[in-house]
């Protein structure tokens, strides 16, 4: 077993009970720096309550959560964040009415408070900054185009753009490619194998070919726990994982 100082990320004995049932039962997960990981499992196996422990959003009833081996399991959502993780949720939180370009600049990290946002001024450092990540996510073409009217995959990759402008170490995505096209998800896969050159990627995902394409390695969640941990390959022979989906 490595030391846990030498993990991005390490969760160790991480319990979270509601109402008795234990969503999370007594969990280990490290993630590695430049790392994709993604975590599988049947409804229910506690993949989305995982992330929501990491983001601070649900709190652990015990264990230990390290971000660089700092516990980071007693901070504010905000204090999260402003450690260096970001996070997608299943459906996409973007200004709608704004265009990519102002949705892209909005992110962009500059003294967090209110004032600092009203009144920044679009300096070239921000510009090239947006379009740098617009590049990356499909969308250089798009800059000028009210967010309302991008297709479901654009909105999604738009989101991810976002969190990447944060330049976050480590970026947590739930269900990525749910609801897109086939090509819309080659080109997420392409994506996220281009992001994890400086950071780590955890990915929650049902469709296990767009998992194949992607996965360092892969975490199988059942009843809260880990079933199986390993690269694809292991995975598929590992006659429990056949059971637990296969019963699903």
């Amino acid at each position: 077993m490595a030391n846990s100082t030498d993990f991005l990320l390490a969760l160790e004995g991480v319990t979270v009970s509601f109402d008795g049932f234990k969503a999370v039962d007594d969990l280990n997960l490290y993630i590695d720096k430049g790392e994709l990981r993604v975590i599988i499992g049947p409804n229910g196996a506690g993949k989305t309550t995982v992330l929501d422990l990491i983001c601070g959003r649900t709190k652990l009833s015990s264990g230990s959560i390290k971000f660089k081996d700092e516990e980071i399991s007693k901070l504010k959502e905000q204090q999260i964040v402003r450690r260096g993780i970001g996070r997608k949720f299943q459906t996409p939180s973007i200004y709608e009415d704004l265009t990519v370009f102002e949705n892209l600049e909005l992110s962009f990290p500059r003294g967090r408070e209110v004032f600092g946002a009203l009144f920044w001024n679009r300096t070239s450092e921000i510009i090239e900054r947006v379009r740098e990540i617009a590049e990356m996510i499909y969308l250089s073409d798009q800059l000028d185009r009210p967010a309302e009217t991008l297709s479901h995959g654009q909105k999604q990759w738009l989101e991810i753009g976002m969190l990447l402008i944060q330049d976050p170490e480590l970026l947590m995505l739930d269900e990525p490619v749910a609801g897109m096209s086939v090509s819309e998800r080659t080109k997420t896969a392409a994506l996220l194998n281009t992001i994890i050159k400086n950071r780590s990627v955890v990915v929650i995902e049902h469709d296990m070919k767009f998992v194949e394409s992607i996965a360092h390695r892969v975490t199988v969640l059942h009843q809260g726990k880990v079933l199986c941990e390993g690269d694809m390959e292991k995975i598929h022979s590992d006659p429990r994982v056949k059971e637990v989906y296969l019963g699903h």
